[in-house]
This record gives C-alpha cells, structure tokens and sequence, in this order.
C-alpha cells in the first residue's frame, strides 16, 4: 500500500498588475527556479495570490482546490502546493518555465 504525498512545492515569481494573465518563463528566486506568473490583479488583499492560485491551476491542467498557497502571502516571490498527481502536470510546469 503506497501513501499519496501531501503535495508537491511549485516556487512562483509574480508580477501583480500587469495588462494581462500569463505563466512561462523562469525567475531565479529564494525558493529555487520560479514560474514566472503575470497577473492583472493589484497586489492588494491577497487579490493577485488568488488569481495567481487559478492562473496556475489552469496552466497546469489541475483544479484549483488543489493547489494552495504554502509561503509567501505579502512576497512576490510565493510557494505553493499542488495536491494533484504530479505525473498529470509536471510536464507542463517544465515547459512552462523553459518556455516563458
């Protein structure tokens, strides 16, 4: 019997208030290489976390009650974790930061 892992650790670098949403490229952050995720949310009351938490969960194919934020709630530079099976989206966070 295997046990499921609580979640896997995705670094994010987020640029609040830009003109549109969009995930790619590599940031080399505190928490390792970071996904680089746009948004056009302010840095305000935790609005550009939460479209952070969605743009990821959709760029990676996963729903967004499994990915949730772990560090960073007032940092641009965030960690958050993805409860789905890293088999179906790992892939695409690969080409997600080699191809931003």
């Amino acid at each position: 019997m295997s046990s499921r892992p609580a979640g896997v650790s995705v670094p994010v670098r987020v640029r609040p208030g830009a003109g549109r949403t969009r995930v790619g490229g590599c940031y080399d952050g505190p928490h390792g290489p970071a996904l680089i995720v746009a948004v056009g949310a302010p840095a305000v009351d935790g609005k550009a976390t939460e479209a952070v938490r969605k743009a990821l969960a959709c760029a990676l194919g996963v729903r967004p009650g499994e990915v949730s934020l772990r560090l960073g709630a007032t940092s641009r530079d965030k960690v958050f974790t993805v409860t789905a099976p890293p088999d179906s989206w790992a892939g695409r966070l690969v080409e997600l930061r080699d191809n931003g």
